[in-house]
């Protein structure tokens, strides 16, 4: 053979093998998981069944078709991973789309109103899919508990009762900042960078998905922020997807059908949403307002089954019958999501057993806060160190922590008070964006000082 042939074939190889490391857009693949993918199916399904009693579902035709035709274009894509999935619409006025284990995909009247065009809600779709694809879901929950799981999978094989009903025993249910529903920042990333594969393959300019996100976090209040608490921005998001883009080939972006302003219209006659009670808080939605979320210097009583307490007297009590715990707090101070209830100003009373019935309240309560990062990686420990106070004739220990706010740009703190209990501790949650702590500290030391245990 000749030889300068051979130095130029050489010299080809080298770069053909260099170009792709330059340009290849970004692959990922379903992390760490204890569940199957038939599991992951049978838990979307079951799950589905569930948050259809607590939402909306909209029964028009034609916005239900426009969607689903977005939704099949996108899921023909070979990311998707072939899963059952199905679109729906949610009479909801927030901005806010979410995916279930296994396929389910529902999404809000209020992002449809919201997007600018078709390309941004196939953006926000795209990236639901990548969520089932990469089994984000189970993937968390599998991290979230090492322990019990691999005995409830292995009977869930042998077909025994509701894979989400042992789920919720162990905490891992469709509750408040779920594993299921609210994802890390990794994930975030991962999802956005293959949505905008998906979105683009399908024909949708995948530059609308950054300007979206974009748009809602710039939006702020009181309808931004739902999408944005599940979907935290991973960093630089817009700066990510950009780079993205410019790693994918040259194409067409020819997808949109032009019927988005049709279907604004339609949203736009659709009479307003039923309220549905979550977690026994009916009637807990109300427009974010720290000024409204504020105590009053007033307080009346709470008498749960082995406690009692003085809240304030402008604030309400929304109980978790199937518990015994209690949120106090203002409607205009939480987040209420199919997902359960965000407390960004008021107090959060309830129960934790830990893994070992001989923990003592020191590990007991190391252990909820694990178990609170891995539903809010967010969640910091503050530079107090906890202490140990009374209350009472019981021991209790006192941690600062530090989080996201639901309100928009607000960084919360949340001061947990831990009490040994039979069956483990009782805690309580005072919850305060951080710049509020000097005009709420007062009433939060009334409440914990007027508590009354019966155990």
């Amino acid at each position: 053979m000749d030889s300068r042939k051979c130095q130029w074939t050489a010299v080809f190889m080298l770069l053909a093998a260099a170009v792709p490391l330059a340009a290849q857009p970004s692959q990922f693949r379903p992390g760490f998981n204890l569940f199957t993918r038939d599991q992951d199916i049978q838990l979307g399904k079951e799950a589905a069944a569930e948050i259809e009693k607590q939402v909306e579902i909209v029964d028009n035709a034609e916005l239900n078709a426009y969607i689903r035709t977005i939704g099949n274009r996108l899921i023909a894509q070979p990311q998707a991973d072939k899963y059952p999935y199905f679109f729906k619409v949610v009479n909801d006025p927030s901005i806010n789309a979410f995916a279930l284990p296994g396929g389910p995909v529902y999404v809000h009247t209020g992002l449809i109103a919201a997007a600018d065009n078709e390309s941004q809600l196939a953006g926000v779709l795209a990236h639901e899919i990548v969520h089932v694809a990469l089994r984000h879901g189970t993937n968390q929950a599998s991290r979230a508990n090492l322990i019990q799981l691999p005995l409830i999978l292995a009977s869930k094989a042998a077909g025994n009762t509701s894979l989400l009903g042992q789920l919720t025993q162990i905490g891992l249910g469709l509750g408040a900042n779920s594993v299921l529903l609210k994802f890390s920042r990794t994930a975030e990333t991962q999802a956005d960078l293959m949505g905008v594969q998906i979105a683009a393959q399908a024909g949708y300019n995948p530059i609308e998905m950054a300007r979206f996100f974009d748009k809602i976090e710039a939006e702020g209040g009181a309808r931004a922020p739902q999408f944005l608490s599940s979907h935290p921005n991973p960093g630089n998001r817009k700066q990510a997807i950009e780079n993205e883009i410019r790693q994918l080939p040259s194409r067409q972006y020819n997808a949109d059908t032009g019927q988005l302003p049709r279907m604004k219209a339609i949203v736009s006659r659709l009479p307003a949403p039923k309220k549905v009670p979550t977690q026994g808080a009916s009637g807990a939605t109300a427009p974010l307002s720290i000024p409204e979320s504020r105590p009053s210097g007033r307080m009346q009583s709470y008498q749960g089954k082995e406690y009692s307490l003085s809240y304030p007297d402008n604030w309400k009590a929304f109980p978790n019958e199937k518990s015994g715990g209690v949120i106090l707090a203002s409607p205009s101070g939480i987040q209420q999501t199919q997902q359960g209830i965000s407390v960004g100003y008021g107090a959060i009373l309830d129960y934790y057993q830990p893994k070992d019935p001989k923990a003592t309240l020191w590990q007991a309560t190391d252990e909820f806060v694990q178990q609170l990062r891995t539903v809010d990686p967010r969640l910091r420990a503050g530079r107090e160190m906890p202490r140990e106070i009374r209350l009472g004739n019981k021991r209790a220990i006192v941690t600062t922590l530090y989080s996201d706010s639901i309100f928009q740009g607000q960084t919360e703190l949340d001061q947990l008070v831990t009490i040994p209990h039979p069956k483990g501790m009782l805690y309580i949650v005072f919850a305060v964006p951080e710049g509020e702590a000097a005009v709420a500290n007062r009433s939060f030391d009334q409440m914990l000082q007027s508590l009354r245990l019966n155990f």
